[in-house]
């Protein structure tokens, strides 16, 4: 989804390919086709399209993913929609929005 985008290189997502198992949940899962599978195990295809709403990490089953709710978080993203940027918060002290 290349038209989505908060800030670039500043997502918190991590991806442990040593532990990937191939299963394609997180491709499944994400709703800004931030992974694909290749070779049998997932690589970030798109990380600047991550919107850090953790999906992919809670449903790993083999803990493979890390993310950090952030800059590009969630909730910041749907508050910019709804209160406009102005008014949208997020996380607290230290995620940097």
């Amino acid at each position: 989804m290349k038209d989505f985008r908060y800030l670039e290189g500043v997502t918190t997502l991590e991806l442990k390919e040593e532990k990937c198992v191939g299963c394609g949940v997180c491709e499944t899962v994400c709703p800004h086709g931030v992974f694909r599978l290749e070779n049998k195990k997932a690589v970030i295809a798109d990380s600047d399209g991550c919107m850090e709403c953790g999906s992919c990490a809670l449903n790993c089953p083999a803990s493979a993913i890390q993310v950090t709710p952030g800059v590009g978080c969630a909730a910041y993203i749907i508050q910019t929609w709804v209160k406009g940027k102005e008014a949208a918060a997020c996380g607290g002290e230290g995620t940097g929005c």
